[in-house]
């Protein structure tokens, strides 16, 4: 039962209507004058608040602000005799959740409670079923996909309809949902298993945009225009977490461009992103410029050659005019860079790599009180939106805008939320990501990983004779038998990458146009 505060100095004309409301099951309490409603406010909780503009004493609109220090999320329906507009902005400023104008009747009273009070029941309600009806569609093309088009398609659905039963809150459809995505990172590590290695030995129209690829071939339309270009590249940035942040930018972007990508295998930094800015695979990093390339058993940073990877592929691309590169690793960092972004714009392109969302992840693994705040996938994306909103990146992407520029966002790999341990044995020189190992000598279940047993095939640097990777799939994670119930409670439900997922492999890529 709802309870509803009603305060009109002509109370007892609306006896009719609170009837009315009372027939329908609403508990009505009644005050002829703002300082009472106040005070009930204070010591008791309303589901709605009906209040009449015009009493004697304080007004609605003082009566209004008074009941919102007490009460701030309390929906205000303001009821008055007047139609000025003054008053009209004055309650809609002060958050009002509905307006009418007397005299009303008691349909309008009822159709407005309903939209306030049963709206998300009645969205939710109908979210469940539009799902329910969309999972069998989904689960028949599921099938049938044979290229990276349908696979972009089918993922974007899926992101689609979670972020649609997380907005709705408890569906009973989350389970299902839950099982829908892990049905498509099966079909999708099968269609990776398949291809992979045939889209870098013998690329061909079916082959999609890779991490190597993505700047050869969407670079080069932008750098031609007259507007700077901004390639902001999020680490370990997903779509879903894209489709969060985007309304936040929509007040000063057009979205010209919403696609995604593939990335290579590895789906990690080291990989990922070096190829990303090389314009080339790992192996081909390594034999064409050696001292660019930093080998896993090295101490040294994987990615802090980025920079002259990224000015060799732009002079390959034709590009001769001056860019920056600007790597974020810390708070200090990127209030300097929205300090930077007028000077930026002397340069026709400029490259920012903004590590947070990685630092997110990883603290989430290691942080009682992050993993406490990001205990499932809303909440991750939750996490994100709330961090973008006041980060200093969102500062400078708002200074771009102040001027015609292009931006350009994406990432270098996503991540997974991993619960399902599979075990493996490898001795001291076996690489330490919990999603792929590469070593010699390992030991594994084949039908639990991806296996490349020849690195060149995968354009992989090859450390020894017997290297070989593996790779984990959908949300599996790799822990050694003689620490495993270590690496079970430390890693399981934890955020990690550098495996096959829809979620680390097929990530997005933007394109923004200042308005």
């Amino acid at each position: 039962m709802y309870n509803i505060l009603w305060a009109d100095d002509e109370i007892d004309l609306l006896k009719p209507h609170i009837l009315f409301l009372k027939n329908k099951g609403y508990e009505v309490e009644k005050v002829t004058n703002g300082i009472d409603a106040v005070e009930l406010v204070k010591s008791r909780k309303f589901d709605v608040i009906f209040l009449d503009e015009n009493m004697p004493g304080i007004s609605g609109l003082e009566t209004l602000a008074q009941i919102k220090q007490f009460n701030p999320d309390v929906p205000v329906i303001m009821i008055t005799k007047s139609e000025e507009e003054h008053i009209m902005e004055d309650a809609i400023g002060n958050q009002i959740a509905d307006y009418l104008i007397k005299p009303v009747n008691s349909n309008q009273i009822l159709m407005s409670l309903k939209r306030i009070l049963d709206s998300k029941q009645l969205v939710t309600e109908k979210t469940a079923q539009n799902y329910q009806q969309d999972f069998r569609q989904l689960s028949m093309e599921m099938y049938d996909i044979n290229d990276f088009a349908g696979w972009e398609n089918m993922y974007r659905k899926l992101v689609y309809w979670e972020l649609e039963l997380a907005k709705t809150g408890d569906t009973g459809m989350d389970e299902i949902l839950a099982m829908q995505k892990r049905d498509a990172n099966n079909g999708w590590a099968k269609f990776v298993s398949q291809n992979f290695v045939n889209y870098l030995k013998k690329p061909d129209a079916k082959t999609p945009v890779m991490s190597h690829t993505l700047l050869t071939k969407k670079l080069p339309a932008y750098l031609k225009s007259e507007n700077p270009v901004f390639l902001i590249v999020i680490d370990n940035f997903r779509f879903d977490q894209w489709k969060v942040v985007q309304n936040q930018l929509a007040e000063f972007f057009n979205v010209l461009v919403d696609e995604m990508y593939m990335t290579i295998l590895p789906t990690t930094t080291h990989y990922a992103r070096n190829s990303l800015f090389a314009g080339m695979l790992p192996s081909e990093i390594e034999k064409i410029y050696p001292n660019l390339w930093i080998n896993e058993e090295d101490e040294e940073g994987k990615n802090i050659h980025e920079e002259e990877l990224l000015g060799r592929q732009l002079q390959r691309l034709g590009y001769s005019d001056k860019f920056s590169y600007t790597k974020i690793t810390n708070l200090n960092a990127g209030k300097d860079l929205v300090e930077k972004i007028p000077n930026m714009f002397h340069n026709k392109f400029n490259a920012i790599v903004y590590n947070f969302v990685d630092m997110l992840s990883h603290a989430r693994t290691e942080m009682n009180v992050m993993k406490e705040l990001a205990e499932d996938e809303a909440a991750y994306r939750s996490i994100t939106a709330s961090w973008f909103e006041h980060s200093p990146l969102f500062d400078a992407i708002k200074k771009i805008a102040g001027k015609k520029a292009t931006v350009i966002i994406t990432t270098d790999h996503g991540s997974i939320r991993v619960q399902n341990p599979v075990k493996i044995v490898g001795d001291r020189s076996t690489s330490t990501n919990l999603r792929y190992k590469q070593g010699r000598n390992l030991s594994y279940n084949e039908k639990e990983l991806f296996v490349i047993k020849k690195p060149e095939e995968a354009f992989l640097p090859r450390q020894n004779v017997s290297t070989s990777y593996v790779f984990t799939m959908g949300e599996d994670f790799m822990a050694y038998p003689n620490n495993y119930n270590y690496h079970v409670n430390m890693y399981n439900n934890s955020f990690q990458h550098g495996g096959i997922s829809l979620e680390e492999m097929m990530v997005p890529f933007i394109v923004l146009e200042t308005k």
